[in-house]
């Protein structure tokens, strides 16, 4: 009812609508219109009142909340549905529940506060409330278990162009890290669960740095990470950017089910800032003693870094990759 009186209040503009007029078209009572319009002003809609023209919406915070995110969002399946929480543990395992209780494609978990965030090879990702877009995805595709890796690439994309959208200028670190002035603005994990042949869900955990000012990271992540009110020099309209998220990971994932991986391959190469560049690179699975360098020089079809060694061409899957290589 909050989002359907939200609408009526946005179609109206800037003129009044009665609460009569409300309730006539909502099939409710003229006190029932009223609840619901002090819950919104509880929750920052400023809202005025005048007792012979009725109410007209000035402004609205700046929320998560789904009537917002969907407000103006044009979408075929991601974010038809949305789930919202205040706070939460973590997005990825609220995702991961309603997956397995027959959650649809394209569900959307979005959270204004993570309390265990996590991102790549377990990492804690910080969250705060209220500062960032701390979301997951839930896809069910038809593609074998083997592609979804290639996934975590679609995520990267779809915020970088968001970022565009926006006038900012962001690089994707291979494979889903997106940099400003080599720091950290988002983080990405994505998860699945598979049969052989068939993929049951794959759950794309994403969080975003988008109005954290550089005083509030902790100590240790000032020097990495920051946020997209830094890059833009002014604060985000995080509804909005989220849209723009949404809209282009919808765009992408239509165009893999359609086509495969080739658009978002193309437009990953296009922001990446890692080939062409030395790396050094440190193998998840070898506790750092595979660690080698080499010049990045492109992704194969399976999302995989080529990376050309003294020793000849290496294939990385699973790794941390620094663009400045250590002096060993």
């Amino acid at each position: 009812m909050r989002s359907k009186i939200l609408a009526l209040l946005r179609e109206a503009g800037d003129s009044y609508l009665s609460g009569e007029e409300m309730a006539k078209r909502l099939g409710v009572s003229r006190t029932a219109v009223w609840k619901h319009i002090q819950e919104l002003r509880r929750d920052g809609y400023d809202i005025v009142s005048h007792s012979r023209s009725g109410y007209s919406l000035q402004s609205a915070p700046d929320t998560l909340r789904p009537e917002e995110i969907k407000n103006g969002l044009h979408t075929r399946r991601i974010g038809t549905e949305i789930r919202f929480y205040p706070t939460i543990d973590s997005t990825n395992l609220e995702a991961k529940r309603l997956a397995q209780q027959g959650a649809p494609d394209g569900l959307v978990v979005v959270a204004e506060e993570q309390g265990k965030g996590r991102g790549r090879l377990e990492r804690s990702f910080f969250s705060p409330a209220g500062k960032g877009i701390w979301f997951s995805v839930i896809l069910r595709p038809d593609f074998l278990p083997q592609d979804a890796p290639k996934c975590t690439l679609l995520s990267a994309v779809a915020v970088a162009k968001a970022a565009e959208d926006f006038g900012m200028k962001v690089g994707i670190k291979w494979p889903n890290d997106v940099l400003a002035g080599g720091k950290k603005l988002v983080g990405i994990l994505t998860e699945m669960s598979a049969e052989m042949e068939r993929i049951h869900y794959v759950i794309i955990g994403t969080g975003i740095n988008v109005n954290i000012k550089a005083e509030e990271f902790p100590e240790e992540l000032r020097d990495k990470a920051a946020s997209f009110s830094e890059i833009k020099g002014e604060k985000i309209p995080r509804a909005a950017f989220f849209r723009a998220v949404l809209e282009h990971m919808d765009a992408l994932y239509d165009a893999i089910l359609r086509e495969g991986f080739a658009e978002v391959f193309s437009e990953w190469r296009r922001y990446s800032i890692t080939l062409g560049q030395t790396v050094r690179v440190i193998d998840a699975r070898g506790g750092g003693q595979g660690a080698f360098v080499g010049k990045a020089v492109d992704i194969d079809e399976d999302g995989a870094l080529l990376v050309d060694t003294a020793a000849g061409r290496r294939r990385v899957l699973a790794g941390d990759v620094s663009i400045r290589p250590q002096q060993d």
